[in-house]
Order: structure tokens, then sequence, then C-alpha cells
């Protein structure tokens, strides 16, 4: 480029001799560029794209004062019985589910049964809400400190699942206070009886959220609780139950997720959405509140659109009905063929809605939903690893291109500009294999290393690649 001071300059172009001319100076592309580059940077800084966190599959709730340090490894053993006694071959579940029995169907069925053995649960809630109901206070004190000792139990002994928490009651008027003590009370035991450290991955599930004062006051009693218990600041951590309307638009007709995600000040991890309360707070009536409702759905892409880009994982609710058949065997009263069968088509029928309503909220990109009970741990693994390994060689394809598109435009500049875009790409990869549904030779295919996969991120990735 040939140039002069305070004229317009000119160039030639690289396909003739004609000149190529621009009307503004490099000074005024330069003040308009460092305009616009701030904003960039304030996007950057907002939206870094989706976490390369681990995040499971489901969250299993159960009233806390059922938990024991066992719980997890127990209802494991409860979804493998239900498998093998009303699906016990890859047929019948494929048939069950409304699928297509095949070669899919029996590698889904084989992981399912590796899954129940090693991993039966991903995710645990100790649920002081909707599974515990309200008691008398002396009770749920009682409650709170004895499931922090079979919390602290399980810590010690290695039978926690890999995420674990707490669901407290709602902080509306009539129980923030009984709330926030259970909460207190659980924390106290717990970090007494492990000397100061939480299970990994602890989360505070708070129900009912409706303005971002609640989230601000939750925030203030973690931070009170930490600085008595001696736990590093911002280690509680917060999850918020999407359950009104109010809570995707507020009394100003905004759009509310993102005030009450910056309320928990760094804090919130996750954002869980509640489907029968949610459904209710519509005026829908019971018959109509489920999964598929639009309503829901409506929700969803609010949470979904909202979120996007921040590293917030999003968990959908669960399916209501479950897979528990009307008949039961008592002592020397067996069930039986007629009654067997009953409660065969019971479970059956529950389980395909399960694994509907869970094919939906996957393909909607919501990788995480509740589970009631452990047989439907049966159909949530169905429905995880038939997406993941449905989708496997498209993903293997297209992460392939899209590194190798990465790696040859690094060569030209510092900065590749859809980074975020390939960490999404690697994600699919990176869920597929926490919980089971995709192997790590099966990964190859995307032709990066096990020490790219490992690295779990995309930046790093290309970076060794460039050296």
């Amino acid at each position: 480029m040939v140039a002069s001071q305070g004229r317009v300059p000119v160039s030639f172009s690289a396909c003739g001799n004609l000149p190529v001319k621009s009307s503004l100076s490099p000074n005024e592309l330069e003040m308009i560029s460092a305009a616009l580059g701030a904003a960039n940077q304030a996007f950057v800084e907002r939206y870094r794209g989706e976490s390369n966190r681990r995040q499971a599959v489901h969250t299993v709730y159960g009233g806390a004062h059922l938990f024991k340090a066992d719980s997890a490894p127990k209802i494991g053993a409860v979804a493998l019985r239900s498998l093998q006694e009303y699906a016990p071959d890859a047929d019948t579940l494929a048939r069950a589910l409304g699928q297509e029995p095949g070669e899919l169907s029996q590698l889904v069925y084989d992981r399912i049964l590796e899954k129940l053995r090693r991993e039966p649960v991903e995710d645990f809630r100790l649920d002081f809400e909707d599974g515990y109901g309200n008691r008398p206070d002396a009770e749920e004190d009682g409650h709170a400190a004895s499931a922090a000792a079979e919390g602290a139990r399980g810590l010690a002994d290695g039978t926690l699942p890999p995420f674990l928490g707490i669901r407290i009651k709602p902080l509306n008027e009539d129980l923030r206070a009984r709330s926030m003590r259970t909460f207190d009370i659980f924390i106290t035991a717990l970090t007494q009886a492990t000397q100061g450290k939480l299970p990994p991955n602890f989360v505070i599930t708070v129900p009912k959220i409706q303005l971002p004062e609640q989230v601000a006051a939750a925030v203030r009693l973690f931070a009170a609780v930490e600085e008595k218990t001696g736990l590093m600041k911002g280690a509680l951590r917060l999850e918020p139950m999407i359950e009104t309307p109010q809570a995707i638009i507020n009394q100003r007709g905004e759009i509310a997720l993102q005030s009450l995600v910056a309320a928990a000040d760094g804090r919130c991890g996750s954002v869980h959405f509640g489907v029968y309360d949610y459904t209710a707070s519509c005026g829908i009536t019971a018959a109509y509140q489920t999964m598929g409702h639009p309503s829901c759905d409506f929700a969803r892409q609010m949470m979904l659109v909202s979120l996007a880009g921040t590293g917030v994982h999003l968990s959908d609710g669960a399916t209501n009905i479950l897979p528990v058949g009307p008949q039961r065997a008592s002592e020397g009263n067996p069930l039986t063929a007629s009654q067997f069968a009953e409660n065969r088509a019971a479970v059956h029928a529950a389980w395909r809605l399960g694994f509907n309503d869970n094919m939906h909220s996957l393909r909607t990109g919501f990788y995480q939903g509740w589970d009631l009970h452990p047989a439907q741990l049966v159909t949530r693994y169905a429905a995880v690893f038939t997406f993941f390994l449905e989708g496997l060689t498209s993903a293997s394809n297209r992460l392939k291109t899209f590194v190798e598109k990465a790696a040859l435009a690094s060569l030209f500049g510092d900065v590749f500009d859809d980074a975020a875009t390939g960490q999404g790409l690697l994600n699919f990869f990176l869920r597929g294999i926490a919980c089971g549904a995709i192997t790590e030779a099966e990964a190859l295919a995307t032709g990066l290393t096990l020490e790219e996969i490992r690295s779990r991120s995309f930046l790093k990735i290309l970076q060794g690649r460039r050296r």
C-alpha cells in the first residue's frame, strides 16, 4: 500500500494493475475499530462459550431423611434388578422403548448394564423440600444433622456419586427461616465431620426462585456460613430452580433469567427447570402437566436462549409416571403369570414415556434431567446412550473437519474466532465419554489424540498443534 499524510490510501489489486481506493484513513478506521473492540471484549467476557467442565446427565432426588452413605450403589442395584426382570435382553428393551432391535440397541443395552454396575448415579440431591415435606422443627433439625453425618460417612467410604448436594426449602416468606436453618445445620454438621471438606461437586439447590433478591440472600447466607465453618470463600455453589412464570419474565416484562444468575455473584453453575410447579403456576390442570406440554417448551427455550454461551448448565425436569408395576407379591403368594404380565406392561409403558421425554430434552439442548425412582435410570441411560451413539459418526466427521480448518486458520494469526464453536463440538465427546455412552477409542475417529481429548480444551488442542 502507498499512502501519504492527509491523502486517501491507494493500493493495487492482487489480480491486476487496477488501483483500489478507500475513503477512510488508517487512523479513522482505528478509532472506529477501537470502540468496537471494547464492546467485543465485554461480550466475550460475558459469553465465554459452553463450559468444558463435566455435567451430570441426571439428578436423582430423594428425601433427606432417607439418605444413607451407600444410597447410590443401592439405587443402582434396584435399577439393575428392574432391567433384568422386565427387559432381560436388548431386543425386549428396544421394543419396550419403541425402538427397532438391532446392532445399536444391543450396544446401548450392554452399556446400560456396565453403567449400572460401575456408576449408576451421577448426581444425588438430598431433598428437604417436596421429597421431605413440612415437619416439626426439631425433627427437621435432627434430619439435617443426620443426613450430613451420612454424607460425611459416604465421603470417607468413597460411596458418594460424583455430584452431590441438598435441596433446601424455598426462600419465600413462609419458609425462608426454616430453609436457612436447615442449610446452616447441614453444612455445619458436615464440615465438622469432614474437617472442613465438602464432597466433590457439592451444590445447594434453591427451589421456586422468583426474585434476584432471593438469590442474593442465598449468597449472603452462603458467605456467612463459609466464614463460620472455615470453608473457602465461594466454595458453596448454588443452582436456582425455575418453577414459576415470574422466573422467566419478571413484573416489568423483562426476561428474568440473566438477572437471577447475575445475583448469584459467580456461584451459579447450573439452572434447573421444575416442570410440575411451573405448569401448575401457569394454571394448567394436573392431567396435562407433562414434560411435553407447550408451556414447558417455551420455558426451556427461554432458558436456553437466555443462558446460551454463558457456561451455565441447564437441567430439565422429571417424568412423573414411575416404572412400577401395580401388583405386589407377598410371602407365600408369588405373582401369577397374568399379574407379572400386567406389571411388565406398566413398567414398559412408563419406560417408553420416560425415554421419549429424555430424548426430547436432549434434542432441545438439555443434557441433564431429574430421576425420581431407581428404575428410571434404565431409560435415562437408554436415551442418553442412544442420543450420543446415533450422532457419533456425524459429530466425529464434523469435529475432525473443524479442527483441521481451525489449525489451518491459526497459521495466519494468533486468534481463532470460532473457538467457542469448536469447544461446543468437543463437548459432545466429553459428555459422551463422561457418562459412558462413548468410549475413548470411539472418540479417536475425530482425529484427536487421547491426550488432546483429555485436555478438555479446544484452544489447548489448537495451541498444541501449532508447536
